[in-house]
């Protein structure tokens, strides 16, 4: 009996979409944003931070002063600037050959 009677789905559909017929496209924020949205892009340039301020200029900031006025370029008591400089406990461990092996073969040489 069941076999010879149609099929109906469990699902009931609500019928064709539309889309409605007044949408309001002016911008706006977000009703938990912390700011509005600014009235110019000039304005929004006055408080706009990339690496910085980007309303601010490095004059007098890059190249006016020799290196040898900086400082040493030597590291501090206690500072490395590169891995092979720590003691050997703290430098990285060489790869034996039985990792290398199982990194190339995906670990299949691991159980071979």
């Amino acid at each position: 009996r069941r076999l010879l009677s149609p099929r109906t789905p469990m699902i009931k559909f609500l019928g064709k979409r539309s889309p409605p017929t007044k949408v309001d496209h002016t911008p706006h924020t977000h009703p938990a944003a912390p700011e509005p949205l600014p009235n110019s892009f000039a304005s929004y340039r006055q408080k706009a931070q990339q690496h910085g301020p980007l309303n601010q200029t490095l004059g007098g900031y890059i190249g006016s002063h020799s290196g040898a006025s900086l400082g040493p370029v030597e590291p501090g008591k206690g500072v490395n600037f590169d891995r092979s400089e720590l003691p050997n406990k703290y430098q990285r461990t060489p790869w034996t050959t039985a990792e290398i092996e199982a990194i190339e073969s995906g670990g299949a040489s691991m159980w071979a």
